[in-house]
């Protein structure tokens, strides 16, 4: 048998039967290919050397395809020499976390790659070529990391993701699925493209024009709405929250008699985003009706609320957007109250409730425990209108007794309350709630604290961690407040941290071998700040801008 015959033969039988007949010996199955003037065993041996040397080449032997077109040029000047070393250290180094919540004193470095992207994206570098591969398979394990990732990898990640299955998710990442979308400014190519594109690079081509017209973005969505799918049109909806405005109103009033309850529902809570749109006004008069100060109950400087809660959801209030049946356990009075109060604009209180500010509002008792209810849909108003005065009542000041505060009934209402403010207000309100309540009610509110912490704030944060390390306990409570830190604080708080990487004396009440366990979390801690110090350091330069070349600026 020549080679030409045996390399056929194998390519053509299965790799599965060339593994039957030898597990079961030649004796009992004959092997699947020609034996000639060779033994049995000796043929199938031959045979299953050359399919081996195939499966390991990959593929299949076939005529030459077309080379693929170039990946796209990347304008963006390259990464220094010592950054690009660092972000290969980054993508290859895994150090595996200790058990127990123990996790030595090694900082983290796959924690680190988020910052370190996100750094090299500002200043405007482009990726090493040769990193690409181990770029996308880290973000194909790592949702979180793609848009980072993806944004640093430009263009080429998509050509690449072209010709590789595993890293399909960069297109469907990329807007349009990594189509090129047309200028804002080339009609014709935008009103072919909505026409006749595909569902994903319609609502890339919908959020690109929004951002630069939004009413010709208007006029887009307006011109093939009735023929829109449900499913669509709800996406296709959700792109008017961008540069939303007054003008946006007469399109989201059609959309109230929509057929699908989820795009009324979601056109309801865009019009109630506009305080001067006749759907506020009717979500007002409503909840105005509903609420009311009590001079008969109380004191004449403190009188009471009272709630009369809808009887009926009437087709008007359901037209607004309000849903008719409750949650399981939800009274339904009060389920349609609290959509009510919320929809409603946080201005009409005041003159309501006696030219009361809000801070004065929330302190007024609510007669028959309905003020619960109702501060949790002030609450949810403020979230919604970004309205920094009522955020500001609700919250109260940090100090208060009670963790969840005079208006939001949990810490998860008053992290969304803390996102309404200004940044720097944000980290002295958290920074003061860890001075009175410590740290083990502080998680949710240091994650919408701006990066990297103010100087108070990670100030308090360490002065915690010192208090619960001098107390004796063990640090896994307080691992993920941890983990923040190494992330959030400011790296010069290095310095001020070496002191407490020694181990402490342990009280005589301490928890057995806690001390030992606090100085590896503090060693970590120091660690990590010193190694995000050397990164910015390695990426140190002006954000780069098409045109210009990198300079050097010191990152906050």
């Amino acid at each position: 048998m020549t080679g030409t015959t045996a390399l056929t033969e194998a390519t053509v039988a299965p790799w599965e039967d060339l593994v039957t007949a030898a597990l079961l010996g030649t004796d009992r199955r004959t092997p699947p290919v020609r034996t000639g003037d060779k033994a049995a065993p000796a043929a199938l041996l031959d045979a299953a050397a050359v399919q081996t040397l195939r499966r390991r080449a990959g593929l299949r032997p076939a005529p030459a395809a077309a080379l693929p077109e170039p990946a796209a040029d990347d304008p963006r000047p390259p990464v220094p020499p010592t950054a690009r070393r660092r972000l290969a250290t980054l993508l290859t180094d895994h150090p595996g976390a200790g058990s127990g919540g123990r996790r030595g004193a090694v900082p983290d470095l796959m924690e680190l790659l988020p910052q370190w992207l996100a750094m090299a994206n500002d200043r405007g570098f482009a990726a090493p070529p040769e990193l690409l591969p181990a770029l996308l398979n880290a973000a194909r394990g790592r949702t979180d990391l793609r848009p980072q990732a993806l944004a640093f990898a430009g263009p080429r990640a998509l050509w690449l993701a072209r010709l590789n299955p595993d890293w399909k998710f960069a297109l469907r990442s990329a807007p349009g699925g990594g189509v090129t979308l047309p200028a804002p400014e080339e009609k014709a190519l935008v009103t072919q493209l909505w026409e006749e594109g595909l569902f994903a690079e319609r609502v890339a081509l919908l959020g690109a024009v929004r951002a630069h017209d939004p009413a010709a973005a208007r006029d887009l969505l307006a011109a093939t709405w009735s023929t829109e799918r449900a499913e669509d049109r709800l996406m296709f909806l959700d792109s008017l929250r961008t540069q939303l405005c007054d003008a946006d109103e007469p399109f989201l009033e059609q959309a109230l008699t929509d057929r699908s309850r989820n795009v009324r529902a979601t056109a309801a809570e865009l019009l109630s985003a506009l305080p001067a749109s006749a759907l506020a006004a009717r979500m007002a008069d409503r909840a105005a009706s509903c609420v009311a100060i009590d001079l008969a109950q109380g004191t004449k400087s403190m009188p009471t609320l009272t709630v009369e809660a809808p009887h009926e959801c009437d087709a008007g209030m359901e037209r607004d957007g309000v849903i008719t049946k409750p949650p399981a356990g939800r009274g339904a009075r009060s389920w349609w109250l609290g959509q009510l109060v919320e929809a409603a604009p946080l201005g009409i209180w005041p003159e309501r409730l006696g030219c009361r500010t809000p801070a004065e509002i929330v302190a007024l008792p609510v007669a028959d425990d309905w003020q619960s209810e109702l501060h949790a849909a002030w609450c949810r108003a403020a979230v919604r209108q970004r309205d920094a005065v009522w955020s500001r009542a609700l919250l109260g000041p940090p100090s208060s007794p009670d963790a969840a505060g005079p208006g939001a009934a949990s810490l998860a209402e008053r992290a969304k309350l803390l996102a309404a403010l200004p940044a720097g207000e944000r980290a002295e309100w958290v920074a003061g709630f860890i001075a009175t309540h410590g740290l083990s009610e502080a998680f949710q509110l240091l994650g919408v604290c701006a990066l990297p912490w103010s100087e108070p704030l990670g100030r308090a944060v360490v002065d915690a961690l010192n208090i619960a390390r001098d107390a004796g306990s063990y640090p896994w409570s307080f691992s993920g407040v941890m983990g923040l830190a190494e992330r959030c604080l400011d790296p010069a708080e290095a310095v001020r941290l070496d002191v407490l990487t020694a181990i402490p004396d342990e009280p005589e009440d301490a928890s057995p071998g806690a001390g030992g366990y606090w100085s590896e979390a503090f060693q970590r801690l120091v660690s990590t700040l010193r190694l995000r110090a050397a990164m910015r350091a390695e990426l140190g330069a002006e954000p780069w801008r098409p045109g210009t070349a990198p300079g050097n600026r010191e990152v906050p």
